[in-house]
């Protein structure tokens, strides 16, 4: 996890609060049109399902409106979950 500098990280890495405490940002990348992005916990979902197939987050690109949608193992469902992510669990 990096330091409390900023208020950025990856989806599949590492993410911070900004040092007054702010919200959680994180980088992410669409497949579809290949941008790179920043998004905050609002505008991900984590889907927490009963085995690692079916354990994913998914957002929007706001680049080009793609729905995406990535496997997430247990570090990712940790800093998601950690930066306040809305998590659904399937069973």
């Amino acid at each position: 996890m990096s330091g409390p500098r900023g208020a950025h990280g990856t989806a599949a890495g590492p993410h911070t609060r900004s040092a007054s405490g702010g919200p959680v940002t994180f980088k992410a990348a669409c497949p579809d049109c290949r941008a790179r992005f920043e998004l905050d916990a609002g505008a991900l979902r984590l889907v927490i399902g009963g085995s690692r197939r079916t354990t994913f987050y998914s957002f929007t690109c706001p680049a080009c409106a793609a729905a995406v949608r990535k496997p997430a193992g247990e570090r990712i469902v940790e800093l998601l979950t950690g930066g306040g992510v809305s998590t659904l669990r399937s069973i």
